[in-house]
C-alpha cells in the first residue's frame, strides 16, 4: 500500500513579517535615532522618540522569525568614527537600548536574514578614511551577534545592500571599493556561508542603495548613487534562485542613502534618502508590490526627513 501522507505535513517555516521599521540616519546635518513604524498596509507612522546611540550608515535585519536588529554605523558628535553597537527590535517594534558591540567596528555595512530566523551583517569600512572590509558577523535566532567570521569571501567594499531570497538564503550586492562603485554580488547560504563573487552580476554599478525581500522568496535592489555622483531610481529584481536581473527603469524620486524593508508579508518599501539635485534629505517612500513593481512616490509620508543610510527591517 502507498503510505498515507497527512495534510499539512510540509516542513513548517516562519511566516513573512507584517510590519516594518525605519531607524537612525541623519537629517541634512544632524545625527538621529528616530524610528518610524510601517504598518501591514505600508503606511509609515510619525516619529517615535529614539533609543540608542545616534548614528548614521548602519544596517538592520530580521532575526528570530519576528524581531529585528539595528547594528554598526557611525555615531554622531562628540564620538564620530565607527562602532559595533547593536539595538534589538521586539516583535512589537520597540527598540532596545545599546548592546555592547561585537566584531570589527564599521560604518556602511549591509545586513539580511538567512535560514528563516537568523541574520548576517557584512562589509563596510572602519571609518571614512580606512580601507573597506569583507568581514561578516552572524546573528543568532536569539539576537546574539557573533564575532567576525574567519573565512568570509568576496571583494571588500563599503555601502552595499543586502536582502533575503529563496525563503532561507541571502545576497549582498553592489557597493564601492577604492576604485569606485561595483555591481558585485555574493550569495549567502542557509548556513550563513558567504560565497565568492558572482562572475556575471548585471545591473548598473552603484552604492548607498538598499534592498528588501518581496513575494515571499524574491528580492529587489533599488536606488543609490552612481559612480559619477548623481542618484538614480533604477531597480534590479532578484529571483528565488539568487539571479540578479538587468536594470528596471526607475520609478520615483532618484536618491541614495535610503533604506528598505518588507511589510505586509510579501511586499516591500523603500524610504527616506538624499536627492541628487538639491542634496536634501527626504521622507519619500515607494511601495513594492508582491510582484516587484515599484510605485511612484507616496504623497503623504510622515516622519522627519533623513538620509545617510538609516536602517530598516521587518518584525511581527
Amino acid at each position: 500500500m502507498f503510505p498515507i501522507i497527512p495534510a499539512n505535513s510540509a516542513t513548517a517555516s516562519f511566516p513573512e513579517n507584517d510590519e516594518g521599521i525605519f531607524g537612525f540616519g541623519t537629517t541634512d546635518t544632524v545625527w538621529t535615532n528616530l524610528t518610524n513604524l510601517v504598518s501591514n498596509a505600508g503606511v509609515v507612522s510619525t516619529d517615535v522618540a529614539g533609543v540608542g546611540t545616534i548614528r548614521k550608515q548602519l544596517a538592520a535585519c530580521e532575526y528570530g522569525g519576528d524581531k529585528g536588529i539595528f547594528g554598526y554605523g557611525a555615531p554622531g558628535p562628540p564620538s564620530y568614527g565607527a562602532t559595533a553597537i547593536t539595538n534589538l527590535v521586539s516583535n512589537t517594534g520597540v527598540v532596545a537600548t545599546d548592546t555592547t558591540g561585537v566584531g570589527t567596528i564599521r560604518e556602511g555595512p549591509a545586513a539580511c536574514r538567512y535560514d528563516e530566523d537568523k541574520g548576517i551583517f557584512g562589509y563596510g569600512t572602519a571609518s571614512s578614511a580606512a580601507a573597506s572590509v569583507s568581514v561578516t558577523n552572524l546573528v543568532s535566532n536569539a539576537g546574539i551577534v557573533a564575532s567576525d567570521q574567519a573565512a568570509t569571501t568576496g571583494t571588500s567594499r563599503t555601502d552595499p545592500a543586502a536582502c533575503e531570497y529563496g525563503g532561507d538564503k541571502g545576497i549582498f550586492g553592489f557597493g564601492r571599493t577604492g576604485g569606485g562603485a561595483v555591481a558585485i554580488t555574493n550569495l549567502v547560504s542557509n548556513a550563513g556561508v558567504v560565497a565568492s563573487d558572482q562572475a556575471a552580476t548585471t545591473g548598473s554599478t552603484r552604492y548607498r542603495l538598499d534592498a528588501c525581500g518581496y513575494g515571499g522568496d524574491k528580492g529587489i535592489f533599488g536606488f543609490g548613487f552612481l559612480d559619477a555622483g548623481p542618484t538614480t531610481a533604477i531597480t534590479n529584481l532578484v529571483s528565488n534562485a539568487g539571479v540578479v536581473a538587468t536594470d528596471t527603469v526607475g520609478v520615483g524620486t532618484a536618491r541614495g542613502g535610503l533604506a528598505a524593508t518588507q511589510y505586509g508579508g510579501d511586499k516591500g518599501i523603500f524610504g527616506f534618502g538624499l536627492t541628487g539635485g538639491s542634496h536634501s534629505s527626504t521622507a519619500i517612500t515607494n511601495l513594492v508590490s508582491n510582484v516587484g513593481v515599484v510605485a511612484s512616490d507616496q504623497a503623504a509620508t510622515t516622519g522627519t526627513v533623513r538620509s545617510q543610510t538609516p536602517g530598516a527591517c521587518s518584525f511581527n
